[in-house]
């Protein structure tokens, strides 16, 4: 089959299983709704009619708490998705995922802090002061990842950005362990585990926002330097070739992929195999070429969260299971047989 034919084959598939999951997800829940009483919410919140029929419980129910978090999964997921896309590509490493750089652990040391040991910060309301130190922390360990990795010249080597990643995200994995088991009680400890698998039950409009706001900034960056990744994925000497400057291209690269990483992280938590599943499946059906490669893996990797949140909160009546153990149950299967299939391959 023809690569674009393909790519937009996929394209409309996952069109059309966003919307069909976006109406499962906006009726799906402990109290279930039909299809009509979701429908007729959406038409009266969009002004497309009276919705004489929508009570007050399901207009608050599908508008101000479902759909929000339905806009959320889709907007985290794709972020996550094409950020994924870049770290592959810059570091050549197929292995790579918006979590190579130590974000998530530096997150998680910014939401300890504040669970654990009360810490309040100034100029910051009561209920933004977790998602304020998340996004501190996870920036303060991007910056020190990078200044570790960074060379005199200025240059940014793969391998020693992973290196480094790793190292940053061991040591702050050794605080917030330390932290719980220390100075935690049992309450605490149950939140900061809660938070550290990811939720979007929190997830309001304001933050839905935010994200979509992201999402739509940094995918529009990243269309117009579809060249410079396409160009990264064959090396840096092909890179050079074609008059790219490759320092400035991977250092801005990766601090908008770590700056997009950390806006995620701070409002829902480290949500992991999203960005390092999707772009690989993606690549297997369209190709490596990232004007195609970055909107449908958006797509993909929106759909897949969407899919993953719903089942989180469905799967049990009363009971809402962390996310990150969803995309781990759905993500390392398909991991596994991607290594098996290179396997084979080499």
């Amino acid at each position: 089959m023809d690569r674009r034919l393909g790519a937009a084959l996929l394209g409309a598939v996952l069109v059309a299983v966003i919307v069909t999951a976006t109406a499962v997800a906006l009726g799906a829940g402990s109290a279930e709704l039909s299809l009509r009483d979701v429908v007729d919410v959406v038409q009266r919140r969009l002004a497309l009619s009276p919705g004489e029929n929508v009570t007050v419980l399901a207009d608050r129910i599908v508008w101000e708490l479902r759909m929000p978090r339905v806009i959320g999964a889709l907007s985290v997921g794709a972020a996550l998705a094409i950020c994924g896309v870049v770290l592959q590509s810059l570091t050549r490493n197929e292995l790579a995922d918006p979590y190579l750089l130590g974000i998530s652990s530096g997150a998680s040391v910014g939401a300890v802090t504040v669970l654990v040991f009360g810490v309040t910060l100034p100029f910051t309301p009561p209920h933004l002061t977790l998602t304020v130190a998340a996004f501190t922390g996870a920036i303060a360990a991007m910056a020190v990842v990078l200044g570790m990795a960074t060379g005199r010249s200025g240059s940014l080597p793969p391998g020693r950005t992973i290196l480094a990643g790793v190292a940053v995200g061991q040591l702050c994995g050794a605080f917030t362990s330390l932290a719980i088991m220390v100075f935690g009680a049992r309450e605490v400890s149950r939140q900061v585990m809660t938070w550290t698998l990811g939720s979007f039950a929190g997830v309001r409009w304001p933050s839905a926002a935010i994200m979509v706001a992201a999402l739509a900034a940094s995918l529009l960056v990243l269309l117009f330097a579809t060249q410079a990744l396409d160009a990264f994925a064959f090396g840096e000497t092909s890179a050079r070739s074609l008059g790219i400057n490759v320092v400035a291209t991977r250092w801005g690269l990766l601090i908008l992929t770590a700056l997009i990483t950390a806006t995620t992280v701070a409002f829902v938590g480290p949500i992991g195999f999203v960005g390092l599943t999707v772009p690989h499946l993606v690549r297997i059906a369209t190709g490596s070429l990232h004007r195609t490669l970055l909107p449908l893996s958006a797509l993909a990797g929106g759909a897949l969260m969407l899919v993953a949140d719903t089942l989180a909160r469905s799967l049990r009546q009363g009971v809402e299971i962390p996310i990150g153990i969803i995309t781990a149950t759905i993500g390392a299967p398909v991991l596994v047989y991607l290594l098996r299939r290179q396997a084979a391959r080499s």
